[in-house]
């Protein structure tokens, strides 16, 4: 087992970025940056952190999964918008009946 020297503060704070983690300081705030990021959509990232915040993860993360399956997508958001409208449609039916 590699000890490795303790970093000085001086070095840790050179390496963080404070202008991309500028505003983020909640975990859903986190994954609604990446989601956008992964749907190439950064134009509309805080649509997708108040999906993170508001929405089940288990069916944001099936429908990205769906648009990442998907082959020749000509928009990966509107695609990913479908699919979790439909999804939820379905989780909403099922608790109906």
């Amino acid at each position: 087992m590699v000890k490795k020297d303790p970093q000085s503060i001086k070095q840790i704070l050179l390496k963080f970025d404070l202008d991309k983690n500028k505003y983020i300081s909640q975990e859903f705030q986190d994954y609604g940056c990446r989601l956008a990021h992964d749907l190439n959509d950064e134009a509309h990232v805080s649509l997708y952190i108040k999906l993170a915040k508001e929405v089940d993860r288990a069916l944001l993360e099936k429908a990205k999964n769906f648009v990442k399956g998907a082959y020749q997508v000509k928009s990966k958001p509107k695609l990913f918008m479908w699919k979790l409208k439909q999804l939820r449609d379905n989780k909403n039916n099922k608790k109906q009946k």
